[in-house]
């Protein structure tokens, strides 16, 4: 018997973002811990960074706005227990957003 190579994919095909969130969603309880203190460090440094930078008071208002709630809507996430999906994509749109804000005030 012979095998095609159309057979099913193996776990070396899967995208990151999957390998991602199969890992979280095994060990949810220490990496929503883990991530709860990294991703408000973060977003702490972009708050403090927006504060600092040279703009437009109303845009810097409505940047430390959208910190502040993507990271409260993940700490939130955390303690309401929600699916593993919404609180992972949570993590990353507030760590992605923080990053991009401090990326943007370095540069």
């Amino acid at each position: 018997m012979t095998h095609s190579k159309s057979g099913h994919k193996t776990n070396g095909s899967k995208n990151i973002y999957g390998l991602m969130f199969d890992e979280f969603k095994k060990r949810q309880l220490g990496y929503s811990t883990i991530a709860i203190i990294a991703q408000s460090c973060l977003g702490s440094a972009a708050a403090m960074a927006l504060l600092m930078g040279e703009m437009d008071m109303v845009l810097k208002m409505i940047l430390l706005f959208f910190v502040t709630i993507f990271c409260m809507a993940f700490n939130g996430a955390v303690l309401a227990q929600l699916k593993p999906v919404v609180t992972f994509n949570l993590l990353i749109l507030s760590v992605v957003f923080s990053t991009l804000i401090i990326i943007a005030h370095i540069i």
